[in-house]
């Protein structure tokens, strides 16, 4: 293992920098989440960029709020601004379940600790910051801000809210991957300061000089129209009229797929918030210099002795590629990172697999060669020229592309270098695929064959023991809404991966995410929902309510109840009791949901699901179906359950698996929220087990 010193890590306290020999600072960053010097979080990565362009940088993770605010005054003043990121989540949905309820943990803060982190941090930080030192600009960025940038439906305030600069008072806003825009930001400010005589201040970000740059966000009383400009309705505009929001949601959805976007911008309280356009996609020698800067991979040794959750996940694992052209309405990934794919070169990939291998408990297996698909990388569209026009937000759906460029073939070739590594045992495929790609059947034939051997390989080789892939749900009314492939696709994957291994001799399964009340979603799909997993013989343990995250298209037709893309009402469950009776659906076999499945059933017209035939969902009672005294032992045994052996044993994997949360982190596609589900422990010992495999027929 390579040895570290503490100078190898950005600095965190007065006594590091001085340990550094600097004098003063130039940037100071301030995070939610603790301080990883990894490219899979975002402070480092920031952190890193401006180290490279010749500034000294400090970070201040997850400063205390709560005192006399020694955190925010420990470093004084920088030379050019303060940056600062809530973290890698959202911090609401960081804090919150989809049930509003409080978390027990917090994946990104030493040993899972919930109380590091306030309430919208972007906000908090700022205000505190911008009273210790008022005319110093602060600049926010990572997930929570970019996806606030723009008046915003608010789940947990159950309102909609204003752009995160006018609460926050921040003086400028950079959206999705900042590499680009915040270089420009300190070259511009640099060339700004020297003309100043070294005096930076917050009137400075509103000069022409720095408005102007591209992927950037700020509030003015001066705006000067453009022609070109897409003037949306103002935040009153759309507070009076949900309709109005919509329709500004679609013109933002439609410009954030867009090659090259249009400025847009938006009147709040007498000013106007003005997001420029963003950058093209980055080239892939700028990604490459992104993931190659020095990272040591490890979190800083103030953390000694303590584990922090999302590192452990994400450690053996390499990012191959950004952004998504999957465009489902329900993920921010392609809002933040783009629908356009920028992949990495082998060279670079293979040099971080050459320094994960070092890691002192590195045992010879990659968690993760992915992205935020992982079976994406190096694909894009054939002709450019037709990708520059396109609005679409998907290159899948409904159906795929024709100037899609497919071919797995340089992914195939990184999987082949990869595991060519003496150091390296098996590398695995954590992140999920999209299994409508490898079901795709190109015009060129050549495709086709390099499409089955991937899916030959990703099965024989890079699945342990299971494979995660997204139908979220069976219902094709409700996939239409989330921008999925039908469940006739899905049907078709499941088929050919049972083939697949049968032929290999392997015996492996699909663990397939499912999401409960999607608007879309009434108890009539919830039920078709659960009929279709009695008839898989599959329960899942974890369920994903549907998360009203900033920013999607699922939470603009939440919130409105009309879909921005065809203005077409939407049936949305909103009570939470329904939305419990829709999750209980889904894990209709498990005994405490019992009560609400008869009702669910109940409301929906399906009592014929209630019995003992074999096509039924759930027994009756010997008792008044709603009497809730009967004891645990009866619910249990006349909950449906497998009546043989070898059915049970069909049900269950080797391996339990753990709450997976799911959101996007601002460096790599990790998905890492909350199910909000009711688990169950079985057994006199208590062992978690999961029916996560298809029953066979």
């Amino acid at each position: 293992m390579k040895e570290y010193r503490l100078t190898d890590w950005l600095p965190t306290t007065k006594k590091e920098v001085e340990l550094r020999g600097w004098d003063e600072l130039d940037v100071i960053l301030f995070s939610g989440d603790a301080y990883v010097d990894h490219p899979s979080f975002g402070a480092a990565v920031i952190g890193r960029i401006l180290e490279a362009e010749g500034l000294r940088v400090a970070i201040v993770p997850q400063p205390n709020w709560r005192d006399d605010l020694r955190d925010f005054r420990k470093l004084g003043r920088p030379r050019l601004f303060f940056g600062i990121s809530a973290g890698c989540m959202d911090s609401m949905v960081n804090k919150y379940t989809a049930n509003k309820r409080l978390r027990s943990d917090d994946a990104y803060t030493p040993d899972g600790r919930p109380d590091m982190r306030p309430e919208y941090p972007s906000i908090v930080y700022t205000q505190i910051l911008k009273k210790l030192y008022p005319d110093v600009p602060v600049v926010l960025g990572g997930i929570e801000a970019s996806m606030r940038r723009l008046s915003h439906y608010d789940y947990w305030q159950d309102r909609l809210k204003k752009s995160i600069l006018c609460e926050s008072g921040a003086d400028m806003l950079i959206y999705g991957m900042g590499e680009k825009p915040i270089c420009e930001l300190v070259r511009r400010l640099t060339a700004l300061c020297d003309n100043q005589d070294g005096v930076i201040s917050s009137s400075d970000i509103h000069s022409p000089a720095l408005s102007s740059i591209p992927q950037t966000a700020y509030l003015t009383r001066k705006y000067e129209s453009d022609e070109n400009d897409i003037t949306l309705y103002s935040h009153e505009e759309c507070l009076a009229d949900k309709k109005k929001q919509a329709t500004n949601f679609r013109h933002i959805e439609e410009e954030s797929n867009k090659y090259a976007a249009a400025r847009i911008v938006q009147a709040v309280d007498g000013k106007t918030v003005v997001v420029n356009p963003p950058y093209p996609p980055m080239t892939e020698k700028e990604l490459d210099r992104s993931f190659d800067l020095p990272y040591t991979r490890l979190p800083h040794p103030k953390y000694k002795g303590k584990r922090i959750p999302a590192y452990d996940m994400i450690k053996f694992s390499v990012n191959i590629h950004r952004g998504c052209f999957g465009g489902c309405a329900f993920c921010t990934i392609s809002a933040h990172q783009g629908k356009f794919i920028v992949s990495r070169s082998k060279e670079s990939i293979l040099k971080e697999v050459k320094e994960v291998v070092q890691l002192p408990d590195f045992k010879g297996n990659l968690s993760d060669l992915g992205g935020p698909s992982a079976n994406m990388y190096k694909m894009g569209g054939k002709d450019l020229s037709l990708c520059k026009r396109c609005k679409r937000p998907s290159c899948i759906h409904p159906k795929v592309c024709p100037n899609l460029n497919t071919n797995h073939r340089p992914l195939l070739d990184i999987y082949y270098a990869v595991d060519s590594l003496p150091e390296i045992k098996r590398s695995f495929i954590g992140s999920g695929v999209r299994y409508d790609l490898l079901l795709h059947q190109s015009k060129d034939a050549t495709v086709n064959k390099i499409t089955a051997e991937y899916t030959r390989e990703l099965i024989a080789r890079h699945v342990s023991g299971r494979l995660k892939v997204a139908p979220e749900h069976i219902s094709n009314a409700v996939l239409e809404k989330m921008g999925k492939p039908s469940v006739e696709v899905y049907k078709k994957f499941v088929k050919a991966y049972k083939d697949m291994n049968e032929k290999l001799g392997k015996k492996q399964y699909l663990v397939p995410y499912l999401m409960s009340s999607h608007p879309g979603s009434t108890l009539k799909e919830a039920v078709e929902l659960a009929e279709f997993l009695r008839d898989l013989g599959y329960m899942p343990e974890q369920v994903q309510d549907f998360y009203p995250t900033p920013s999607t298209i699922s939470t603009c037709m939440y919130y409105t109840g009309l879909d921005p893309r065809t203005m077409e009402p939407v049936y949305v469950a909103v009570n939470p009791h329904e939305k419990a009776m829709q999750r209980a659906l889904i894990q209709y076999r498990n005994p405490k949901n019992y009560d609400l499945v008869v009702e669910a059933l109940t409301k929906a017209g399906r009592t014929d699901l209630i019995g003992f035939d074999k096509h039924c969902l759930i027994r009756p009672r010997r008792e008044h179906p709603f009497d809730r005294n009967d004891t645990k032992n009866d619910r249990g045994n006349n909950s449906h359950r497998s009546s043989s052996k070898n059915d049970r044993d069909n049900f269950h994997s080797k391996n339990s698996v753990k709450n997976d949360r799911r959101t996007v982190t601002s460096g790599s596609c990790k998905k890492i929220t909350a199910s909000g589900n009711n688990q169950q422990n079985t057994g006199a010992k208590k062992k978690k087990t999961i029916r996560n495999i298809h029953k066979k027929k």
